[in-house]
């Protein structure tokens, strides 16, 4: 039996010695809404599950992806269960750093998983890891200011038509601002929504020769837009905003429009956690030159670390934490809006389902249309709307977001900041073999 250990580094302290007799699970995982409610529901997985005691490790994405890439690069065997998504499931795998979960239980109910988030979270046709929750793209907006200006809601809005809205409703005097977009960087923060800003601008990452695109007129059309719009009609401090920022300040009625996660809708709709749920209105995201690549596809997963001594035990956490169960505890304790969105056909078949969550059909559709191997006007060589499924991206990623961020806060211009994204993009490609 392993004992509760201490992760001093981490500041988290040992469980006491009550529990001295169980195993005792590490779970590292991000600070989103989905997994805070995962971690209150910790009693009812231990009352089922004695001899298991679950140790929590919540940390800001950013954070978490350094610490859980670190651990697992190293095999240092700090985490049993790692959250961890999209992109990092296949390449992992890849490495033999996950354990394979071909041997499932009947109950857990595979075939019942999304296609789209199954086929993501696989390798060689195997699953590595499990969804927690998925999402695509959407944008959300405030009805009553709509309404104010005399602004119809198209069927497909375009990053024009929001640069015009925004104009409209920024009213900074009273506390409202035309948009709220992420600002912080991070290649899973500004640049999930500006990669697909610069799909539907007509761009790219790469073309068909792992040349770097950065400097190209698309990227510069497509984050000059992003720039001028945010520094416009933004709140201050954009460059400091995530996904969460983000969400408190559109749930407090602060922006008019906000373009982000379809995982936020239940949370948005809910009038205990939400001031505008009652004026929450939503479109797809918007389009520019092409509807390729405008929306993404991403699935926060759990999987377990080759390195953990403790699979078996982590292997029941994580098929029940994914499980049809544990969506109908979350259903039943939380409140039907706030159950893990965008991983099972059950989830949108179940009536309590779609009468409390009215965008439920929406956001289901914008996970399926979401096409990770089609999302670029020109071809690419590489899988992913959001991201580039490479082992490199994650560090181009965030290099390239502390550039556009740098471009935001004026400390560059667009053109100085993508000059200087495609210099070093080049440098890594170069050095990983992919050019010449």
């Amino acid at each position: 039996m392993k004992l509760s250990r201490t992760l001093s580094f981490m500041g988290i302290a040992a469980l006491g010695a009550g529990a001295v007799n169980a195993e005792t699970l590490t779970v590292g995982t991000v600070n989103n809404n989905d997994m805070i409610i995962m971690q209150g529901l910790t009693s009812e997985f231990e009352k089922a599950h004695p001899d298991i005691d679950l140790e929590w490790v919540v940390l800001e994405e950013n954070v978490l992806r350094q610490r859980l890439t670190t651990d697992i690069a190293t095999n240092g065997g700090q985490f049993d269960v790692m959250t961890i998504g999209t992109y990092e499931v296949p390449i992992w795998a890849k490495q033999g750093w996950l354990v394979e979960l071909d041997d499932l239980p009947d109950d857990y109910a595979k075939e019942d998983l999304l296609e789209s988030v199954r086929d993501g979270l696989s390798h060689d046709g195997t699953l590595h890891a499990l969804p927690f929750y998925g999402e695509s793209s959407m944008m959300y907006y405030r009805k009553d200011l709509f309404e104010q200006a005399g602004i119809k809601m198209p069927e497909q809005p375009s990053w024009e038509q929001v640069r015009d809205w925004a104009s409209q409703l920024h009213d900074p005097d009273n506390d409202v601002y035309g948009i709220c977009l992420r600002g912080k960087p991070g290649w899973g923060e500004n640049m999930a929504l500006v990669s697909t800003m610069v799909n539907t601008f007509g761009g790219r990452w790469f073309d068909m020769e792992w040349n770097p695109q950065l400097d190209s007129a698309a990227w510069q059309e497509a984050v000059g837009f992003y720039v001028d719009l945010l520094n416009d009609y933004g709140p201050p401090g954009a460059s400091s905003n995530g996904f969460n920022e983000n969400q408190a300040l559109f749930s407090s009625g602060k922006c008019g429009i906000w373009v982000d996660a379809t995982s936020a809708a239940g949370r948005i709709y809910d009038s205990q956690e939400s001031k505008i749920a009652d004026q929450l209105g939503f479109a797809p995201a918007p389009v520019a030159k092409t509807p390729k690549g405008s929306h993404w596809l991403w699935s926060w997963a759990l999987a377990i670390p080759a390195s953990s001594d403790s699979k078996e035990d982590a292997k029941e956490f994580i098929t029940w934490a994914t499980s049809q169960e544990y969506i109908k505890l979350v259903g039943e304790k939380e409140g039907w809006t706030s159950v893990p969105p965008g991983t099972r056909e059950s989830t949108y078949a179940n009536e309590n389902y779609q009468q409390a969550a009215p965008f439920a059909d929406f956001v289901l559709q914008a996970m399926q249309s979401a096409d990770p191997t089609d999302s670029t006007l020109e071809p690419s060589p590489y899988v992913g709307v959001q991201f580039v499924g490479i082992p490199e991206f994650q560090s181009i990623g965030t290099q390239v977001g502390q550039m556009v961020a740098a471009a935001l806060t004026g400390e560059r211009t667009v053109e100085q900041a993508l000059q200087a994204a495609q210099r070093s993009t080049e440098r890594t490609m170069q050095r990983a073999g992919y050019m010449d």
